[in-house]
């Protein structure tokens, strides 16, 4: 079982809390990786928040070829960080020789463009470097976007904290909302692209448990958008839907439950809005999902939201203060990053419910 968890604050938060999130979270779990998906960044990266920051681990090889590419198509680097590594003996991790953070401003006919063409231009040229970088793994293009940085490592969670010198907070790699998980996938290779979070064009999602209608989801995502690729996890289907319903159709977060978990028809037949619930199962009945599973997920705008399986049979919890919330596969999670907080006032959603936390850390519960 996979071990989830994401904080969402006012404030800026280093990712040593995400670590100290998972880390209680740990037993049993079989080292596989850890990852972090990171949103409205703050530190050396928060006056840049409006241009792509390249997220990519890699060889020197690498490292040239994705440049090349967006060199050739006008982008001109304003920043880059390169994280401090203590390659200290006995650490477990399957480091690359580069871990590129690298910010760039658009070319220049698109800097006073239409933001959706920004958007479209964004996720082409991350295309174009995975595919030019996938031979003889070269590298691994996680992700192209403003605001967001993403880290994935194969290894121990606590050594690849130590190996990225992510144990002791700093003010200079921080964001207002961090998603992480700490178990790759059991039921395919382990691979960084397998790993948790999964990103695209703004969206985030992870998920605790399996999706048993994972074949059924990937032959009829392969059609509906170009950046629908990999499928490395039966879990990436659940970002993919989530881009497909409220990017590409428009509706709003709470049809991404209708979708994924629809009502029995029995239900459904009581509803005012019956006829749109029909139609979602008509015509996207390929989307549905299965088995035991919890969804994470962060949309462009950094809302933040989980939800369930129809049976809710994997666990979730949310607790909050003031200033931050969190959500966890396990409360042990919370109880390490926010032991001060009111713990009988935790939410531990429903299996027909959709929990949101805005950017004022208001928290909505939409029911199905």
């Amino acid at each position: 079982m996979c071990r989830i968890g994401a904080i969402k604050s006012l404030n800026y938060v280093h990712p040593s809390q995400a670590l100290r999130l998972m880390q209680s979270q740990q037993k049993g779990h079989d080292n596989s990786g850890f990852a972090m998906v990171m949103h409205d960044l703050g530190g050396i990266f928060e006056s840049y928040k409006h241009l792509p920051t390249l997220s990519m681990a890699c060889t020197d090889e690498g490292l040239k070829i994705a440049e090349d590419i967006l060199h050739d198509a006008g982008f001109q680097r304003v920043m880059q960080w390169v994280p401090e590594t203590s390659d200290l003996p006995g650490l477990d991790i399957n480091a690359m020789p580069n871990y590129v953070f690298e910010t760039f401003d658009y070319p220049k006919s698109f800097r006073h463009g239409d933001q959706k063409e920004k958007e479209e231009l964004l996720v082409d040229m991350r295309l174009q470097m995975r595919e030019a970088l996938e031979d003889d793994e070269l590298g691994f293009v996680y992700s192209f976007w403003p605001d967001v940085i993403t880290l994935k490592e194969i290894g121990d969670p606590r050594d690849i904290g130590t190996y990225f010198n992510l144990w002791e907070p700093d003010e200079k790699f921080t964001a207002k909302v961090i998603t992480a998980q700490c178990r790759q996938n059991t039921n395919y290779d382990i691979v960084r692209y397998a790993a948790h979070p999964f990103f695209l064009q703004g969206y985030t999602a992870l998920a605790n448990g399996e999706n048993t209608f994972y074949l059924k989801n990937v032959e009829f995502q392969r059609k509906l958008h170009r950046g629908y690729i990999g499928f490395e996890s039966d879990s990436q289907c659940f970002l993919y839907s989530l881009h497909y319903v409220h990017r590409e159709l428009g509706w709003p977060l709470s049809y991404f439950k209708h979708v994924i978990t629809p009502l029995p028809f029995e239900d459904i037949e009581h509803r005012e809005d019956k006829e749109q619930l029909l139609a979602i199962r008509q015509s996207l009945a390929h989307l549905e999902i299965n088995g035991p599973n919890t969804i994470i997920g962060v949309l462009p705008d950094n809302t933040m939201f989980t939800c369930c399986d129809a049976k809710k049979l994997r666990p979730v919890v949310i607790g909050r203060t003031d200033e931050t919330v969190v959500i966890s596969s396990e409360v042990c999670g919370i109880n390490e990053v926010l032991p001060d907080r009111q713990w009988d006032a935790d939410i531990y959603p429903h299996e027909r419910e959709v929990v949101a936390i805005d950017n004022n850390l208001e928290v909505q519960r939409w029911r199905q």
